[in-house]
């Protein structure tokens, strides 16, 4: 009941203000409807009058709100300021597609996963599992911090362009479903491989385990028995993947040219048609809402009645140290980062050289030149520098309201959930309908998602302090309630939440990297990595150095998040497991 009242609570806040979209933009609905109509119009004040009029914009945000839901119950949503067509016919026709999309999707993760987890499960039901430790665990880690729409483009130009074996864009028939299909199904799997290959090895150390080897139990019944057992526990963690993919549409929708529900209302953002916007992004959120209820519902039944209100959770696997090979690895990438970035720093992102338009790779120009003649190194330099500039702000703001809420454990709960509903695409696709596109929008949207892991992690280590023995002898000597937070309980909780916030950082520069590339972030000329990538993809089968060099610095950080991860341990102590939510 409590999730399901959280869940309900999350859909009508979000309903809400996706109703008030005309109104929470600050701009005159009628003049937006005119801007998108006729741009040349002159906005008279009978040109306006009549647009309110038709529309019953002049009643205001309440009972525009009213009319809104009362449509959306009897299946209508509204006219498109843009073309004047009904919304509804457009939805169900890119919700089809993108229905089909996401099923391929998940079929391909949900391969993937058991590909990336079979040899740790093999392993523990015979008992060769050495040293408690998973066997796949650093592959689906690197496959599943790699973002849909950079994994989208390199496949686009590896086989679509280079090879030339799969359509590029367009919906033509099953050959149109693969590429994108892969680019949103192997980041998932590799999540989801990760979680149950980082569970098998905690199940394998239960004594039952044992005792079942010793009688004679086959490992073919074993092994399925630990998959049981482990499954329940992770089960949750299926419905933010499929949050993910919803989010992940929108991009890889918009690299392969798919007529899905994605593509249509990040057009619609980008053209101010927020009736449109409205009823897409609802489509959207019930999908991922809808998902997570269903794997609610199957961890129910896979606990059983008799186990239905348990926890069931598993036992932290045995922390590994790790090796020297390991712990360089971030330092590593990070030194090539900083070496192409400070070398592209000393060099001009915005001189325009129209003869040296779409060059390739020279000694004047070491990574190429993009469709204005200007150089790829520099734009790729100077991007860094803002990208990760505004990353460290984000990141900031983030862990100083998570700190905050983190004293509030019940209120952060509710808010958290969601908070976590929301994929950072379309969170940027509804703060670009109310401020716009820009980085400003982009902040915000990527703010708005990014502090709920770091609050439930300042919650647990604030539950764990108040509950220790010494402050009980703090409050027998006198210790007044503020020095007791000030002195001992903020110092224990500020400092691990930190290094969680650190672990973070490459993974909001990657959300910020992908607004960009959609179009909802930094505005051209700005160079922003997501831009750059973006502004490549038009003319990627001349130039596909042009797209290869941003999309390499985001591989490039995406593995230094994922090796810093790993190198720093299983874990801040008290967080909670990772999820695909920021990157």
């Amino acid at each position: 009941m409590r999730t399901v009242a959280a869940r309900t609570t999350a859909l009508a806040a979000v309903v809400t203000a996706i109703g008030l979209l005309p109104w929470l933009s600050g701009k005159d609905p009628a003049l937006s409807v005119l801007r998108a109509r006729s741009a040349e119009q002159e906005a008279t004040e009978e040109a306006l009058t009549a647009i309110r009029d038709d529309l019953g914009l002049g009643s205001g945000p309440v009972a525009l709100l009213g009319r809104w839901a009362d449509g959306v119950v009897h299946g209508d949503l509204g006219v498109s300021w843009v073309s004047g067509t009904d919304v509804l016919p457009s939805v169900i026709s890119g919700l089809g597609v993108s229905l089909g999309l996401m099923g391929a999707s998940l079929a391909v993760a949900l391969l993937l996963a058991a590909a990336l987890s079979t040899a740790t499960l093999v392993r523990g039901a015979r008992g060769t599992l050495r040293g408690g430790a998973a066997t796949g665990g650093a592959p689906a880690a690197m496959l599943a911090s790699v973002p849909e729409f950079l994994l989208a483009t390199v496949l686009l130009i590896a086989l679509g362009v280079w090879l030339g074996w799969l359509p590029t864009s367009g919906w033509q028939g099953p050959s149109s479903l693969v590429l994108p299909a892969l680019a949103m199904g192997v980041p998932a799997g590799g999540l989801l491989g990760r979680l149950v290959d980082d569970a098998l090895p905690a199940v394998f150390g239960e004594r039952w385990v044992g005792l079942w080897r010793t009688s004679g139990v086959t490992s073919r019944r074993i092994a399925f028995a630990a998959l049981r057992r482990a499954v329940p526990a992770i089960v949750p963690q299926f419905g933010l993947v499929a949050v993910g993919l919803t989010g992940g549409a929108v991009a890889v929708e918009t690299v392969f040219a798919v007529p899905g529900i994605g593509r249509a209302a990040l057009g619609a953002a980008k053209a101010q048609d927020l009736p449109m916007i409205q009823g897409a992004v609802l489509v959207l959120l019930v999908l991922g809402l809808t998902a997570g209820a269903l794997a609610h519902l199957v961890r129910v039944r896979l606990l059983g009645p008799g186990l239905r209100d348990a926890a069931l959770a598993l036992p932290s696997p045995p922390r590994m140290r790790a090796g020297r090979v390991a712990r360089a690895v971030p330092v590593v990438l990070a030194g090539v980062l900083l070496v192409v970035i400070g070398w592209g720093l000393l060099r001009d992102p915005f001189t325009v050289e129209a003869t040296a338009r779409l060059a390739a790779p020279s000694w004047a120009h070491p990574m190429g030149t993009d469709g204005l003649g200007r150089d790829v190194l520099a734009r790729l330099g100077h991007g860094a520098a803002s990208t990760v500039g505004v990353a460290l702000a984000v990141c900031l703001i983030s862990y100083l309201f998570a700190l905050t809420i983190g004293f509030l454990p019940a209120f952060s709960a509710g808010v958290a959930d969601i908070a976590n509903a929301l994929p950072p695409v379309i969170a940027g696709i509804l703060v670009a309908a109310v401020l716009g596109p820009g980085t400003v929008g982009a902040s915000v949207a990527v703010a708005l998602i990014s502090w709920p892991p770091l609050a439930a992690h300042a919650s647990a280590l604030v539950q764990e302090t108040r509950a220790a023995g010494f402050l009980t002898a703090q409050q027998a000597i006198g210790s007044t309630p503020r020095r007791i937070l000030t002195r001992h309980i903020l110092p224990a909780v500020a400092g691990p939440v930190a290094r969680h916030a650190v672990l973070r950082l490459p993974g909001i520069a990657l959300a910020l990297a992908s607004l960009g590339f959609l179009g909802l972030g930094a505005q051209p000329p700005a160079p922003e990595w997501g831009l750059l990538l973006d502004e490549s993809r038009a003319y990627v089968e001349r130039a596909p150095w042009a797209a290869l060099a941003p999309a390499a610095a985001l591989a490039l950080l995406a593995g230094f998040a994922v090796s810093l991860s790993a190198w720093a341990g299983a874990g801040p102590r008290g967080a909670a497991a990772p999820a695909k939510a920021v990157s």
